[in-house]
């Protein structure tokens, strides 16, 4: 059973979303939450495999929860889906860079909410490296992703896995750095895993952020 936490400020939408949870057989609900800091407090309490998290929520918010929870190593196994009606670009970006594997908005099927809780709890991101890159390259038409200290330093990476990250952040695939590099999928996947495990990175769709944070890729028409 894969257990799944709710946080939302609205009452109607956890009820939905649990009786959605409960009526799929494989799914279970681990707690419900109203703000980010009830979400922060029952992720910690009961650990569970994924957390279905608003965004706008009154006190701490969903991306400031989502942040917590991602940078706690006690609940390094806790994945988030964001759950949202704001499906902006900037809302989808700061979720992603606080560590969400991916967003749903609240409009989707009750199927497409429960295939989605399945596939962030198998490790899947549910944007791929290339819809990240266009997501990200739409956003910076009107503002800046990288700082001046961006949050993924890339200083504890070789120079190899630079380079893999810069192929990662142009949505290649595994076979595609092997096909550059000349090198073998299987050590081209060992290097987007060591990679993510150094920058902490949940998925790849996060390595495609940190790969514009540290200017390894530049955005489409700079």
């Amino acid at each position: 059973m894969t257990s799944v936490l709710v946080a939302d400020d609205q009452a109607l939408i956890r009820s939905a979303i649990a009786d959605l949870v409960t009526h799929s057989g494989d799914l279970t609900i681990a707690g419900e939450a109203a703000d980010g800091h009830q979400a922060l407090a029952l992720a910690r309490e009961r650990r569970p495999d994924v957390v279905l998290m608003d965004i706008r929520m009154p006190g701490m918010d969903g991306i400031a929860a989502t942040r917590e929870i991602c940078a706690d190593p006690a609940l390094a196994a806790v994945r988030i889906l964001v759950l949202t009606t704001f499906e902006e670009d900037e809302y989808i970006v700061a979720a992603l860079r606080a560590g969400a594997s991916g967003f749903i908005g609240k409009g989707a099927e009750r199927e497409e909410i429960a295939a989605a809780i399945r596939a962030v709890h198998r490790g899947d991101a549910l944007l791929s490296p290339v819809a990240t890159r266009t997501l990200i390259d739409r956003y910076l038409r009107s503002t800046r992703l990288r700082t001046s200290e961006p949050e993924r330093s890339l200083r504890h990476l070789t120079e190899r896995e630079s380079e893999v990250l810069a192929l990662v952040g142009t949505g290649r695939s595994n076979g595609d750095i092997a096909d550059l590099l000349s090198i073998s999928p299987h050590t081209a996947k060992t290097h987007v895993n060591r990679i993510m495990t150094k920058l902490n990175a949940h998925d790849r769709a996060q390595l495609v952020i940190a790969a514009y944070e540290n200017g390894l890729v530049e955005p489409s028409g700079r």
